[in-house]
């Protein structure tokens, strides 16, 4: 057919004595036959696949994160007592020359309302900041990130929650917050597409 073409100058053939797994995309490949008007759209695809491929970025699972959602407008207000006493465990008092004063949640999490939103963590690489599967993050669009502060990033097209630092020769670095070893830093390279949507400012979270 006149609108199909053979993609054989991206996707290499496997029987042309090439050791399985050792050509450019460390797995085998076969030959596949596309519409003309999309083998750029595919060639695309491959370069990012492959180049992600060998940034070891699907072997650092980069916990994407998922449901974003946005402060509720014109809520309103909620005030909850806070005790300016410390009670390990148990309740405190209900007496009110023990509260300090009331607490809306809302102004405590939330700075600016209009730049601000949540997202929903999926996995377990800030688990030592604090961060756990299934928290909320807050995060802020309008703050802008400095070295130290929790981030949310897209990397290659694909959301997650590090650590923003920088190597010894000043490379942007994502660091992941989890002593386990599994995750590995994300150092920040040119032909990378990275952008920071925002600060992450707080978390909450519900145990029942």
């Amino acid at each position: 057919m006149a609108n199909i073409t053979e993609i054989q100058s991206v996707v290499k053939h496997q029987s042309r004595g090439r050791k399985t797994g050792s050509g450019k995309y460390k797995e085998p490949t076969k030959v596949i036959r596309v519409p003309e008007s999309q083998k750029a759209v595919v060639e695309d695809f491959l370069q990012v696949y492959a180049r992600k491929q060998e940034q070891g970025l699907f072997k650092l699972n980069l916990d994407t994160v998922g449901e974003f959602a946005f402060p509720a407008l014109n809520a309103a207000p909620i005030a909850i007592p806070l005790f300016n006493s410390k009670v390990p465990a148990g309740f405190p008092s209900p007496a009110d020359d023990h509260v300090e004063t009331r607490l809306d949640p809302s102004d405590y999490l939330i700075e600016q309302v209009d730049s601000t939103f949540f997202v929903t963590l999926s996995g377990y690489s800030m688990i030592d900041a604090g961060l756990m599967p299934g928290d909320k993050a807050v995060v802020d669009r309008a703050k802008l990130a400095e070295t130290g502060d929790i981030v949310l990033a897209m990397v290659d097209g694909e959301f997650t929650i590090k650590t923003l630092a920088r190597s010894k020769d000043g490379a942007p670095l994502l660091l992941p917050a989890n002593s386990s070893g599994e995750y590995k830093p994300i150092e920040v390279k040119k032909h990378m597409h990275v952008e920071i949507w925002g600060v992450v400012t707080g978390s909450f979270r519900k145990y029942k």
